[in-house]
């Protein structure tokens, strides 16, 4: 695919993810919700700026960050030195996490910890379990015993922070899900599938799933530990942007936002670029046209995250918040809540483009047991129904642990009766529903709901949103497996039908 195609094909995904959102906003302020023309207006420039920036982050990202991964893996493996392998796989964890946009728009949202406080501890939890991933890989661990071990190691934190420090909770888990990104994902399942590439026996390519899911409890994991030697209070939020009065000040604002939001993306992607650039210098040794290339993907990368922080700080998230406080105040109506975030959850998943491609990789799994078409209906439906689920802890207070505890449960119970593949497919799949419009939109909106209801509970009630959308495809995809294990068992067992020498076998209807 050339190029200009590739570009092309950017646009139509990011365009067919934001533009759905749109649509919705639109009919609601221009029919029952009234809305500042102003922050309108942002939120429209902003959605602009967010296809765009979408578009060139991802070709970036697609066309940098998956190569630097494939090669450093695939070098560290043959290097055969262990202490190498985990020490280059945390530096490269926390780096990777640092530049993931998603973790930057949570940790702007979050109002009780240090915006790099929470995305250094973040970056630490993730770089500690690519070491432990990378481990599993070389020494062929099962994922299923190590997701269970953990698992209870985090629930047994959550219990404590629950009673101790319950503002940490929520956000806690919707670290684990914001870091699974458009970042994130392609550089670590392309290291992974490097590392692994150096085993010829057959189950390396299983091995090399999993890692995403792996690397989603690291944040988890810091951040409640985090809790414990953090102080302060806990703290409500408040309006994320000032009023557009006219369009010169809506220039101003976004003219003033772009060096801001180019200062940090830098600062985020240069711990990457050093290290590339010392390992091509000491192992890599790549000619000069692959060189160059992922050096061009990376500033492609760097302009699509600058438009795209811009566009969601901007317009997107401030419009967000107001939304959702204006229909939580509308009294008895404010129930609508659920059935627009479901709504809202629906489009989103239909349009996120990696959706599809997990379908497919489920149908090739199951050999045509489970089709595309049934898996993406219920991938749809769980996404949609957590976004449901949050909008009802927001106008009733349930608490998260209610929720997060069976619905882990449910799904680690599952790993000891699917195939191996799926529950890697399954956990790792937790960062394809919880893209980013999960966090630059979603997460506002929950956030403005319950600051009209329960400012005080924000951080309890209106977070968590992330981690219930990134919890329901541990489910979902194992079922599809559970039920392609019953088809294939249902098959094995039918009678073959056998017929006598002298039978006559008719082969068309009278």
């Amino acid at each position: 695919m050339t190029p200009k195609k590739m570009l092309f094909e950017k646009f139509r995904e990011a365009a067919a993810s934001v533009l759905p959102i749109v649509v919705i906003v639109a009919v609601m302020c221009l029919s029952f919700v009234p809305m500042d023309a102003g922050r309108m207006l942002s939120f429209i420039v902003g959605s602009i700026m967010l296809i765009v920036g979408m578009g060139l982050f991802t070709l970036g990202s697609e066309v940098s960050m998956t190569p630097i991964g494939a090669h450093i893996g695939s070098k560290l493996t043959r290097s055969r030195n262990l202490p190498l392998i985990m020490g280059v796989s945390l530096m490269l964890g926390i780096a990777v996490t640092v530049s993931e946009p998603d973790l930057t728009v949570l940790a702007a949202n979050v109002p009780t910890i240090d915006d790099m406080v929470l995305i250094v501890t973040v970056g630490v939890g993730v770089g500690l379990l690519l070491m432990l991933s990378m481990v599993r890989i070389l020494f062929r661990i099962p994922l299923r015993w190590l997701l269970i071990g953990l698992y209870a190691v985090v629930f047994a934190l959550a219990v404590v922070v629950f009673i101790r420090k319950p503002d940490y909770l929520a956000v806690a888990f919707d670290s684990g899900g914001v870091t699974t990104g458009p970042m994130t994902v392609p550089f670590i399942m392309a290291l992974g599938v490097g590392v692994a590439s150096i085993r010829s026996d057959a189950n390396a390519q299983e091995d090399s799933f999993g890692l995403v899911a792996l690397c989603s409890v690291g944040p988890i994991l810091a951040v409640l530990i985090l809790a414990f030697f953090a102080s302060g209070d806990p703290a409500s939020t408040s309006d994320m942007a000032e009023k557009i009065v006219d369009t010169v000040q809506l220039g101003k604002t976004y003219l003033h936002e772009i060096p801001h939001e180019t200062g940090n993306v830098i600062m985020a992607l240069l711990p990457i670029v050093a290290f590339f650039l010392i390992f091509q210098v000491a192992a890599l040794h790549l000619r000069r046209v692959p060189f160059l290339r992922i050096i061009i993907g990376l500033v492609v990368t760097l302009v699509g995250l600058v438009l795209f922080l811009t566009g969601a700080n901007v317009g997107f998230q401030p419009l967000g918040m107001d939304l959702g406080s204006h229909l939580a105040g509308m009294g008895a109506w404010r129930f609508l809540l659920i059935p627009i975030a479901i709504l809202m959850g629906w489009y989103i998943i239909n349009a996120e483009p990696a959706v599809h491609v997990l379908n497919k990789q489920v149908e090739e799994l199951s050999a045509g047991a489970i089709s595309a078409h049934a898996m993406h209906y219920a991938l749809a439906i769980a996404v949609a129904s957590a976004n449901g689920l949050a909008m009802l802890r927001v106008l009733t207070g349930l608490p998260l642990m209610w929720i997060i505890v069976p619905g882990y449960l449910i799904a680690l119970v599952l790993t000891l009766f699917v195939p191996p593949t799926f529950t890697a497919i399954a956990f790792d799949s937790g960062g394809v529903a919880s893209g980013p419009l999960t966090a630059t939109f979603m997460l506002p909106f929950a956030m403005g709901a319950c600051q009209a209801i329960r400012p005080e509970s924000i951080m309890t009630d209106a977070f968590g949103l992330v981690t219930l959308v990134a919890m329901m495809p541990l489910i979902t995809v194992q079922i599809m497996g559970l039920i392609y294990v019953i088809k294939t068992r249902k098959a094995a067992n039918m009678p073959e039908f056998t017929y006598a020498d002298d039978e006559v076998i008719e082969l068309w209807e009278v």
